[in-house]
């Protein structure tokens, strides 16, 4: 199994200091520092003068050295001593200065732990079956695909500087508990017709305008899922709109190429992917049949639960909305290692998970947990929040007040409560969900929370039916309501979701219309949201860091680029020449545009009107040479000499730096070191360069 026991770069983060006291000295512009910050892990908040660091936990697994470096920078850092786990699985960590967040980061690179990449434009923290390797449901342990994709994504050019964020998740069996459907990207093994393979899905996405994820590989092979999931970050990278940021997801391209255009723009980008890449090593999983177990459903299973391995258990721990105290992550991480174990997980329903603990031992464990004052889950609490206007710039009502107050009742259902309609605690695919959102009624702004009943993301599921939207100070009969509902009219063992889906659309309305309606008596009742004596309103704080920075289209250019050339080396390795001189043609092309477009021209196709285009803008050598590199390469024969295109490649790296010498004199605030090629010490431009960790092919 490929294994990732260092995501860390000490270098970065030692640039990344640098960059912080060049921001506070002012001479770094606010919105490339923003660019630069988000790139790393640190995210704005609702208070000035302090961030959010959100810690990637690929697969959500940690152990107990890891609990102990996370624990050291709540206890160091933050100043409100506490970690969050959220539903992607991620560690975050609210409440440090900016200045201590680079401290903050060399901490947990000691335990191999990164914050890069975890926001911004990129792929963010990958998801999976949180029982992966150990479910009895499973054709393989999806954690070496897993692996094997961080590996090749993490640091690499085409994922820094994306349209927009992008989302995978991966699952172990046709269960889907990883929920593929709300992602950008989701694999589920599968047995096909006696065969073990993935299928793929792409487009899916929460927030605004849900979309279900569509199918694109019903079946592929093991060898080309990296391929596969490849060209669909690279079909989101030539595509998807990079000035509408409301319609940048990869979920938009589906409505804009259709199901089956998507499919086929999909096709056509893998067929690339496969010439550069097809060669390379893969991740390999060892496979079974799976049997037929009961799945635990989204998040971790709700009570003690068997393994595969014969004799060893999963013991899920309850974390109220996700929240844990340094406290408790080193007494977590003692009790760990006096039991001999080394493998706890996060969950999407923001909870932990003590994994192949021995049968002797649970009943030790439970008396050393609840002495950290931790507890298996109880029937109710299965409750999801995010921060809201704890501390979220995009919040609208308090989820985290309003959240402890819910309860999924005797039936357990799965409540999710997000503060605004971005969705981060997946309101579309609970049970019930909900979401804070202000409407103006007899002249005066009042709370809601919009509603949704019967989602699930796994396989078979769907998203949410919609309710109405229900005045918060309401919410919490309208839940019971709805509780109450469903045991009165459930037939025998019915289940949550497909009780809703006998009862539709209009049910729901009509069971809470006469909590929705707001008379002009009513309002000082409704007019203020839970735990807040203030009159309500939406606080404009200028938008929140989900979407990424803006960003200047010539880096984009350059790390597009950048792309290319990974492909271009690969294609040379493999003899491949013509395919090669493609790729270089595609550098030139990409790169001179982006000079044009920095200099107030418009998108040119053809590159003889494209060097003249730059040569009218941009008198002296590099148009020059761009001519000249244009003319060789789009002129080579269809199977040109080594020597020739190697020499011609060359040119090229050396013609891209000073490309990128000439934009940074453009424009100082401009950083493209990490898209650039490595020309040795003597050529090596003086910008501060992040380069991406070398990886083997095997990695990958």
């Amino acid at each position: 199994m490929i294994e990732l026991n260092n995501l860390a770069d000490r270098d970065e983060i030692q640039r990344f200091g640098e960059v912080v006291a060049d921001f506070a000295s002012g001479s770094l512009d606010p919105e490339r520092f923003t660019a630069i910050r988000l790139q790393h892990g640190v995210y704005g908040q609702r208070q000035e003068g302090v961030n959010m660091l959100r810690i990637k936990v690929p697969g959500g697994k940690l152990d107990g050295e890891r609990l102990n470096a996370i624990a050291d920078v709540v206890e160091r850092y933050s100043q409100h001593q506490t970690a969050h786990i959220t539903t992607r699985q991620d560690i975050q960590v609210h409440y440090i200065p900016l200045e201590h967040s680079p401290a903050a980061m060399a901490r947990l690179a000691e335990a191999g732990l990164t914050t890069r990449e975890a926001c911004g434009n990129t792929i963010r923290n990958i998801t999976a079956c949180p029982l992966a390797g150990v479910c009895p449901r499973e054709h393989v342990d999806v954690t070496t695909h897993l692996n094997g994709a961080v590996a090749h994504f993490l640091r690499n050019p085409l994922n820094q500087q994306l349209p927009r964020k992008f989302k995978i998740s991966f699952s172990g069996c046709e269960a889907d508990c990883a929920q593929s459907l709300l992602h950008d990207l989701g694999v589920v093994a599968v047995r096909q017709d006696g065969r073990f393979g993935f299928k793929v899905l792409a487009g899916g996405g929460l927030g605004h305008k849900p979309h279900e994820a569509i199918v694109v590989e019903p079946f592929i092979e093991e060898k080309d899922l990296l391929l596969s999931m490849e060209a669909l970050v690279a079909l989101h990278n030539r595509y998807s709109d990079r000035t509408k940021r409301a319609k940048s997801r990869i979920k938009f391209l589906v409505d804009r190429f259709g199901p089956e255009g998507f499919v086929q723009k999909y096709r056509e980008e893998l067929v690339r992917v496969k010439t550069a890449l097809g060669a390379q090593d893969y991740p390999k999983g060892v496979w079974r049949p799976g049997i037929a177990a009961e799945a635990p459903g989204p998040g971790a299973p709700r009570r003690v639960y068997p393994q595969k391995q014969p004799g060893h258990y999963v013991l899920p721990i309850a974390i109220p909305l996700g929240d844990l105290k340094p406290q408790a992550l080193r007494g977590l991480a003692e009790v760990l290692a006096r039991h001999g174990l080394d493998d706890v997980r996060t969950t999407q329903d923001q909870n932990l998970m003590l994994m192949s603990v021995p049968a002797p031992r649970l009943a030790a464990l439970r008396s050393d947990l609840a002495a950290l004052g931790l507890k298996e889950p109880a029937a109710g609490d299965n409750v999801v929040a995010c921060p809201g206007t704890s501390t979220c710039r995009l919040g609208i009502t308090s989820s985290t007040i309003v959240g402890p107050k819910l309860s999924g009742g005797a039936q357990d259902l799965r409540i999710r409560v997000s503060g605004c309609h971005n969705g981060c605690a997946q309101p579309e695919t609970g049970d019930i969900g909900i979401y804070g959102e202000g409407r103006r009624l007899h002249g005066k702004l009042i709370p809601h929370y919009q509603t949704y009943f019967g989602g699930s993301g796994m396989g078979g599921g769907g998203l949410a039916i919609k309710g109405p939207s229900v005045p918060s100070a309401r919410i919490e009969p309208a839940l019971a309501r709805a509780q109450q509902a469903f045991e009165g009219t459930r037939q025998k063992d019915e289940p949550f979701f497909a009780w809703t889906r006998r009862q539709g659309q209009q049910y729901f309305h009509e069971l809470l219309a006469d909590l929705v309606q707001v008379k002009p008596e009513d309002v000082a009742q409704v007019a203020r949201d839970h735990g807040d004596t203030r009159e309500f309103k939406v606080l404009q704080l200028g938008g929140g860091e989900c979407a990424g920075a803006s960003q200047v289209q010539i880096g984009a250019d350059f790390f597009e680029a950048a792309h290319e050339r990974e492909y271009r080396n690969a294609l040379m390795f493999q003899r491949k020449y013509a395919e090669a001189a493609k790729s270089g043609e595609a550098i030139v092309r990409l790169v001179g545009q982006g000079l044009v477009t920095l200099l107030g021209g418009q998108k040119v196709e053809e590159l003889p009107q494209l060097a003249a285009e730059l040569a009218r803008r941009l008198p002296g050598k590099i148009p020059a040479q761009f001519g000249h590199l244009a003319n060789e390469l789009s002129g080579l024969d269809e199977e040109p000499a080594e020597a020739r295109l190697s020499a011609l490649f060359r040119d090229l790296d050396e013609w891209t730096v000073d490309a990128a010498r000439f934009c940074q004199s453009f424009n100082p605030q401009l950083d493209v070191s990490e898209a650039l090629p490595k020309l040795g010490a003597a050529r090596v431009i003086p910008l501060k360069p992040v380069a991406r960790q070398p990886e083997s092919a095997s990695a990958a």
